[in-house]
């Protein structure tokens, strides 16, 4: 029997992660988890008071994402994780706990990000933050296991798209 995927839906803030990845998720039929919640109570408020996270921030949070990816793909349950992941360091660690780990790196115009920022009332990340998360954002390259798909259109079809490079793969 092959192992569910596992699969990290990312990009910036106001992107879509948590609609795209729950849907993907319900649609494979697999586990969905948003990375925001396990951050640590410091790097929620340190961003709802519109402060970017550092490396050293992150470092702690990056390690709990790679345990959890570590043991779905262990158990080959599959998994679907919403995580920004903007750096390659921080991909490479991911794929160290998960090698099969696969991205979905959604896309969007600084125009669509930021509306969508000032349009959420209920996230700690808000519009302020959107610069910082622009600027450290590191694309997937061309060797990287994954796609990248343009979050703009209806919700569906973006999901669709996924499953159809998930299944390319």
């Amino acid at each position: 029997m092959k192992a569910a995927p596992v699969v990290m839906v990312m990009g910036p803030a106001g992107v879509g992660k948590s609609l795209i990845g729950a849907q993907l998720a319900r649609e494979l039929g697999i586990p969905f988890l948003d990375a925001d919640t396990l951050h640590s109570v410091a790097a929620r408020q340190k961003m709802a008071g519109g402060q970017g996270l550092t490396d050293d921030d992150r470092a702690p949070w990056l390690d709990r994402i790679s345990s959890v990816l570590s043991g779905a793909a262990t158990t080959g349950q599959g998994l679907v994780v919403a995580c920004s992941a903007l750096k390659r360091t921080y991909r490479e660690q991911f794929r160290v706990a998960a090698p099969r780990l696969f991205f979905v790196e959604l896309t969007a115009t600084h125009e669509v990000l930021s509306e969508r920022l000032r349009s959420r009332s209920s996230h700690f990340v808000s519009v302020e933050l959107l610069p910082s998360q622009l600027s450290d954002l590191e694309s997937l390259e061309h060797e990287e296991r994954g796609a990248r798909i343009d979050s703009m259109r209806a919700p569906a079809a973006v999901v669709a798209d996924a499953i159809r490079h998930l299944r390319d793969d």
